[in-house]
């Protein structure tokens, strides 16, 4: 069997350290990579009583953008009909959601990071 592709390799190492940093400012972990035919969410976490939503995005440098610049308004969609998908099969309806965005710049030897929050609306 082959070894996985590079950029899959670093999609992971990225969610990796986002949830490690996530879990430090106190969120909790409830699912990884959650899929449906819609799409995946790569984290799944509660902020005090708020699910929240998070889409890891990585980039090595920011030369061509933002790492959080690609979650344009087709991502937003996919990510939403994901989450309503979430919310149907796993959560009561009335759940305070939020969807938040955690880019990821840089290497191993120095990353940046930034943590946007309520990054878009839910509708």
């Amino acid at each position: 069997m082959l070894p996985p592709a590079k950029h899959l390799r670093q999609g992971k190492w990225a969610e990796q350290k986002a949830c490690e940093y996530l879990q430090s400012h106190g969120l909790r972990l409830r699912q990884r990579n959650f899929r449906c035919r819609y799409g995946e969410i790569d984290l799944i976490m509660t902020d005090g009583e708020c699910l929240t939503f998070i889409e890891v995005r990585y980039r090595r440098s920011t030369e061509f953008g933002h790492p959080a610049d690609t979650v344009d308004r087709r991502k937003q969609s996919k990510l939403r009909t994901t989450a309503a998908c979430y919310l149907r099969d796993y959560g009561p309806a009335d759940t305070q959601c939020r969807f938040d965005v955690f880019a990821i710049s840089g290497s191993a030897d120095e990353i940046h990071v930034e943590w946007i929050k309520d990054a878009f609306d839910i509708a």
